[in-house]
C-alpha cells in the first residue's frame, strides 16, 4: 500500500477514534474481544502509517467506532 495513503488512513482513525472518546487502549481491548489480534502498539503503529490494515481490522475498528467506510478511507467531513 502507498505510505502516504497509510498515513491518511491511520490519521482518519485516529480522529475517528478521539472524537468517541476512545484512546487506543480501549479501542484495541474491544477489537481482541472480537477476535482481532491487535495490541495497543499495533494500533499506534496503524495510525501513524507505520503498519498495514487487514481487512478484517478495518471491518472491526468501522463497527466497533460507528463510522462507515468513507470516514476511514477519505476522512470525516
Amino acid at each position: 500500500m502507498n505510505k502516504i495513503i497509510e498515513k491518511e488512513i491511520g490519521n482518519n482513525i485516529r480522529k475517528i477514534r478521539e472524537s468517541a472518546g476512545m484512546t487506543q487502549e480501549a479501542l484495541s481491548a474491544k477489537l481482541q474481544l472480537n477476535g482481532c489480534d491487535i495490541t495497543r502498539s499495533a494500533l499506534a503503529k496503524i495510525e501513524v502509517g507505520q503498519r498495514h490494515l487487514y481487512p478484517d481490522e478495518i471491518v472491526l475498528i468501522k463497527e466497533i467506532l460507528c463510522t462507515d467506510f468513507d470516514s476511514i478511507f477519505y476522512g470525516v467531513k
